[in-house]
């Protein structure tokens, strides 16, 4: 009996342009409704191609066959404890019909060699505690994990306690 498998389609990365804001909206779709948090998503793809064409945002897109097959987005900032600027993911997705292809490492070795590599800056991110496939995936890629909380502090959840503070008037 013979056995036969398929070749891997080839991937094609490249920098996100404004003109490719559809897209990446379509996949930030995708992932919010993947992770269950659509409810909280407001970018739109107008405001999506005014941020690619900002040079600390960093998007790439894989393609394969001609399709979409995922994209990274990272922002280039400042570390102010390092004084060092560091690249900080926000999102690596992969599309479903793409997903155990080698897209997503594409991805992660595309931003660490074209973005990170060349000022030799550290790449960070958070991922959800509870996904153990992920944590796996990054440790392959030789990432260290550790426990950290993350906080936010909306304006609703800080509006009381900034009145609070302010003197009075009269």
């Amino acid at each position: 009996m013979t056995t036969t498998t398929e070749p891997i389609a080839a991937t094609d990365i490249r920098r996100a342009r404004p003109e490719d804001a559809a897209t990446i909206m379509e996949m930030v779709c995708e992932i919010a409704a993947h992770e269950g948090q659509l409810q909280h998503l407001s970018v739109t793809a107008q405001r999506w191609e005014q941020m690619l064409a900002r040079p600390d945002v960093i998007v790439l897109i894989a393609w394969r066959g001609g399709a979409a097959a995922g994209y990274v987005s990272s922002i280039r900032r400042i570390h102010l404890w390092s004084d060092r600027d560091v690249l900080a993911l926000d999102d690596l997705y992969v599309r479903e019909q793409a997903r155990d292809g080698g897209v997503g490492r594409a991805l992660m070795v595309a931003l660490a060699a074209r973005y990170a590599a060349p000022d030799q800056l550290t790449v960070t991110w958070g991922v959800e505690s509870d996904n153990e496939a992920a944590q796996r995936f990054y440790r392959r890629l030789g990432a260290t994990l550790r426990d950290k909380v993350l906080a936010g502090w909306s304006p609703a959840a800080y509006a009381d306690v900034v009145a609070a503070a302010q003197p009075a008037r009269g």
